[in-house]
């Protein structure tokens, strides 16, 4: 008897039976043969494209990845998923897109491996909103799943200082304010990036990476190997050989991943300064498990979890740096007993047996839990009368000089006019800028604010001057930015009553963020209030009519 009938796998729904004659022929004209249907069918899903450069290099990976599967007895199919690169789409309309292709590439990967009854899956994750897309529709779907990241890139160099993407754009500031020429500018991006791979910094991607790491979904270090290594080829071989281990012991992903692990992955975001879009892809993927997690859960999780390893941008430290040092099964090991140790994995050792065996090589840069970087977390959720609903800062990334705020408002109702205003020298120092309009609903598509962040750096304001938005930041923003105001402005959330000179209050330290107007005043200008009207059409429309909220981990809200 076949594995596939032994094991009453769910592909024999499709390929065997008299009523199937059709299935089979179409089978056949894909070149296939009546022993390859007595195979189980792995779907290889690949986020392969030739734009994004965390995209670019999976290509390469498929190719290990079927080699493994047919090794072990499986047969492998291939399909893509779409991907945007969030690099490449900030600062213009193309953001509007980014955080809604999570939800779209969940559901097209669900479609892909219900319609054709895989067996199994081998995804191959890369950048932003791919990773958390991917992990949402293995849930959903819940067959035996491994995952393999695309890998680093190799951080870039300029006269000795080590390149990510997030402080490249800080030249641009630095252009801005006459410190560098165009010329200097053009060697800074023309050597930033200098290989394929996720960008090397604790951005969304690789903070993502991590958690999947955490979350047991993933080999050991797949996370920090870096896309040019022959080691990530042999991870990509190894995991398609594992996949047909998980099929025929009937592991599944959601053996592996429930609340405990999805716990030890955020207290790992938390140790390392995660991308606040973690307290967006957390709670969605909660939701798929039927868990509900939110801001509150996030708050108290990093009260209790130390700050272990500072990545840039919270610091100079690139992911090179932190995969030499050991990566996630390190930080695994100095959180100890603050992770839930018998959590499984798809390598078939606990978390906790990745963590005893995990070199631990470098505790500068990786430090013990008793000697941290700071005792907390490197996420803070914050309330107040601007965001009774939450509001989430990277506190890692942000000077302590400036984790007690109080300035005066300097309002925009778009990204690029807060640009103008300050490229133009229109923002004063101790200000605090209010962006509002690009939440999920007011966007749409809660865009990232990387470019008016990069810039304050640049111009030298970030050490002195605030930002508090409904929109969101890129997993490479430093700086006292304060994101994911709740409820947004499209919604008639406070943050759309603000007006300039308004005095506003932030208290990252106790979790304060205040917009001190008295009730009355707010009565009278909610009454007075207007949205602020958008012509929308395709997925912008859909996505602002099913009105996802940044609380709620922008998970779309269908009747």
């Amino acid at each position: 008897m076949s594995i596939k009938k032994d094991l009453n796998l769910r592909s024999l729904e499709m390929t065997h039976g008299v009523d199937r004659v059709a299935n089979r022929a179409l089978f056949y004209s894909l070149g296939q043969d009546r022993p390859c249907l007595e195979k189980p069918m792995i779907a290889v899903v690949n986020s392969w494209n030739e734009i994004v450069p965390g995209c670019a290099p999976l290509r390469n990976l498929a190719g290990p990845v079927r080699e493994g599967i047919l090794e072990a007895g499986g047969q492998p199919f291939e399909f893509c998923t779409i991907g945007v690169c969030d690099g490449m789409a900030q600062g213009h309309r193309g953001m509007s897109y980014s955080l809604p292709s999570r939800d779209i590439i969940a559901y097209s990967i669900e479609i892909m491996l219900q319609a054709h009854c895989f067996d199994g899956a081998v995804f191959l994750g890369s950048c932003d909103k791919i990773t958390p897309g991917m992990v949402m529709a293995a849930l959903r779907v819940n067959i035996p799943t491994v995952f393999v990241q695309c890998g680093i890139m190799e951080q870039g160099d300029y006269r000795g200082r080590k390149l990510t993407l997030s402080n490249t754009r800080e030249y641009a500031g630095k252009f801005h304010a006459g410190e560098i020429s165009a010329e200097e500018l053009a060697v800074v991006e023309e050597n930033a990036c200098p290989t394929l791979g996720s960008c090397s910094m604790m951005g969304t991607a690789n903070s993502m990476a991590c958690m999947v790491e955490a979350l047991g979904l993933a080999l050991p270090l797949s996370a920090s190997t870096p896309s040019y290594l022959a080691a990530k080829s042999r991870e990509a071989r190894q995991a398609g050989r594992l996949v047909l281990d998980l099929v025929k012991k009937g592991i599944k992903a959601r053996d592996i991943v429930g609340k405990q692990s999805v716990e030890n992955a955020l207290r790992v975001a938390l140790a390392t300064g995660g991308s606040t879009n973690v307290a967006l892809h957390v709670p969605a993927l909660a939701r798929e498990l039927g868990l509900d997690l939110d801001m509150g859960h996030l708050a108290a999780i990093s009260k209790s979890t130390p700050y272990v390893a500072k990545i840039n941008p919270s610091g100079p430290l690139t992911m090179n740096a932190f995969h030499d040092a050991g990566g996630v099964p390190a930080v695994c090991r100095a959180l100890g007993s603050l992770l839930h140790q018998d959590c499984r994995t798809v390598s078939g050792k606990s978390i906790g047996d990745v963590a005893s065996g995990a070199a631990w090589n470098d505790r500068d840069v990786i430090r013990p839990a008793d000697a941290p970087y700071a005792s907390e977390g490197g996420l803070r959720a914050l309330w107040g009368t601007l965001a009774p609903d939450s509001a989430i800062v990277k506190a890692s990334a942000v000077d302590t000089g400036m984790w007690r705020h109080r300035g005066p408002a300097v309002v925009f109702d778009s990204m690029e006019d807060a640009i103008a205003a300050v490229a133009a020298g229109k923002v004063q120092a101790g200000s605090v800028i209010v962006i509002r309009y690009e939440g999920p609903v007011g966007g749409p598509g809660m865009r990232e604010m990387q470019m008016i962040t990069a810039i304050l750096m640049g111009c030298g304001l970030g050490d002195s001057t605030a930002l508090v938005t409904d929109g969101r930041f890129s997993g490479s923003t430093r700086g006292p930015c304060i994101g994911h105001v709740c409820p947004e402005a499209a919604l008639g959330g406070p943050i759309a009553l603000v007006r300039d000179g308004d005095m506003i209050e932030i208290d990252i330290e106790h979790g304060r963020l205040n917009l001190e107007v008295s009730e009355e005043e707010l009565d009278r200008r909610a009454a007075a209030w207007q949205p602020v009207k958008k012509n929308l059409d395709g997925i912008l429309r859909l996505y602002a009519h099913i009105a996802p909220q940044a609380s709620c981990g922008a998970a779309w809200e269908l009747p």
